[in-house]
């Protein structure tokens, strides 16, 4: 099993969800978040240095898959959660050595289904 850990923009969470829907991922846990972002210049600076960490709004998409679904689900979020601008996103793939289902105790690939 495997964690896929993705941050993307806010605007792009549906379609990412459709595109999750159409694999077969069993679910997501998605968290609003503020990532910092390289400052801006703003207006005329002539050379001014630029001192303050801008925060810009994305969603952290969470994501537990057994690792044949790995690169599937890399290649869809890539696909359905970029603009073609900078500042997109990151995915980490998080190696998992076990998953349970608390309510009913299944484990692994038992516990990450619908």
């Amino acid at each position: 099993m495997v964690l896929i850990e993705a941050i993307i923009k806010p605007f792009k969470m549906d379609d990412l969800k459709d595109a999750m829907e159409e694999l077969g991922v069993g679910g997501m846990t998605l968290s609003e978040i503020l990532q910092t972002v390289p400052p801006r210049p703003r207006g005329r600076s002539f050379g001014a240095p630029v001192t303050a960490t801008d925060l810009a709004p994305k969603i952290k998409v969470e994501i537990a898959a057994p690792m044949h679904m790995l690169e599937r689900v890399i290649e869809a979020i890539c696909l359905h959660a970029s603009s073609g601008k900078m500042e997109d996103g990151k995915i980490w793939a998080i190696p998992l050595s076990a998953g349970y289902r608390i309510r009913t105790g299944e484990s692994d690939r038992d516990a990450i289904s619908s």
